[in-house]
């Protein structure tokens, strides 16, 4: 998988909502930087920039890298 390559993301906050994106690498490791300072992060996705509230994220889940073929 290229490191450019958007990857598939699950972001969980407290409560239980939880939304999916598709982030550059890039953007993805500064979203794991930033959760250590709290407060507000923005993200670039392929479709729009995310503001998240980094104080009620309980998980990030990323997709495994490569493709699967079959059922």
């Amino acid at each position: 998988m290229a490191d450019d390559a958007p990857r598939r993301i699950e972001i969980g906050f407290d409560g239980g909502q939880v939304i999916a994106l598709r982030l550059a690498q890039g953007e993805l490791d500064g979203l794991r930087k930033a959760l250590d300072k709290g407060g507000w992060h923005r993200v670039a996705t392929e479709e729009a920039e995310v503001d998240v509230y980094l104080g009620k994220v309980v998980f990030i889940k990323t997709a495994g890298d490569g493709h699967k073929i079959g059922f």
